[in-house]
């Protein structure tokens, strides 16, 4: 029998990168699955390739105004919700002096508002079925604020307090658990679609991001972190565990490190050399 063969796992962002390897992982582990996205094919040749039943169920997350009829479409589908899993998100690569201010308000939407709404639209439910496990996928740049990466650093940071703050009021109570999951550096198209200062897709990778770790075993993390009831998961390796670690430890020290980082990252970028 599987870890997770009596529950049903919601992912969003689950077409490709993060949210692919999660749904394999849980699906091998015999969970059944709800895979959430905008891109149609891409989602079924996810579910096709799926041991555990699942159920496709596209959909924009800042379309808030249908979002309550895709939870009822979801919880109808198994009956509950046993583990959501907030992935779907965009970056971002651009200086803040020449990013347009709806750069802010759309990506924010995308990696900050969506994700609360769909929780909140569920946490009812969860209340009523008895339990449940909440998982955020933020980022390491929520914590230390790198640069080109303002609106989506500070999207990333609030989702950290909104779960955070969640976790207070539902886990003892509850029985809701709640996880933030920070990933450093994982070998997905996340720079490829990141948004620049125009709001267009910047249509290229870092080789940071090229040469990150495998997203299945950061998926394999998360159910380890689900399992033991983690309350957050750094996912890094190197300069970016250390810098994690050190906001807490020494973060006018961060500060400094990052303020020159920073000015020489910027200075490449105005320069043309955004690589």
């Amino acid at each position: 029998m599987g870890q997770f063969n009596d529950k049903t796992v919601w992912i969003t962002g689950a077409s490709s990168g993060i949210g692919k390897a999660l749904a394999i992982a849980f699906s091998d582990a015999g969970a059944k699955t709800v895979l959430s996205g905008r891109r149609v094919e891409a989602l079924q040749d996810v579910a096709n390739g799926l041991s555990t039943p699942s159920l496709v169920l596209p959909f924009e997350v800042t379309d808030y105004e249908n979002l309550s009829s895709h939870v009822e479409a979801a919880w109808d589908w198994a009956g509950s919700v046993d583990i959501l899993i907030n992935n779907a998100g965009v970056s971002q690569r651009s200086l803040a002096i020449k990013t347009d201010p709806q750069v802010y308000t759309d990506l924010i939407n995308i990696d900050l508002i969506a994700p609360i709404w769909l929780t909140q639209l569920q946490l009812p439910r969860m209340v009523a079925a008895g339990g449940a496990h909440i998982v955020a996928i933020s980022s390491v740049a929520g914590r230390i604020g790198p640069p080109l990466r303002t609106a989506y650093a500070a999207a990333k940071h609030g989702l950290i307090g909104y779960m955070d703050s969640l976790r207070t009021e539902v886990s003892v109570r509850h029985n809701i658990h709640v996880t933030n999951v920070l990933p450093g550096s994982v070998a997905t198209n996340v720079s490829r679609n990141a948004l620049t200062a125009d709001g267009s897709s910047r249509g290229k990778s870092d080789a940071n991001i090229d040469g990150g770790d495998d997203p299945a075993e950061l998926a394999t993390d998360i159910l380890a972190a689900i399992t033991n009831k983690t309350p957050e998961l750094i996912f890094a390796k190197g300069m970016e565990l250390e810098a994690a670690k050190q906001r807490q430890s020494n973060p006018e020290a961060l500060f400094e490190m990052m303020n020159e980082m920073g000015a020489q990252i910027a200075e490449r970028y105005e320069a043309g050399d955004d690589a």
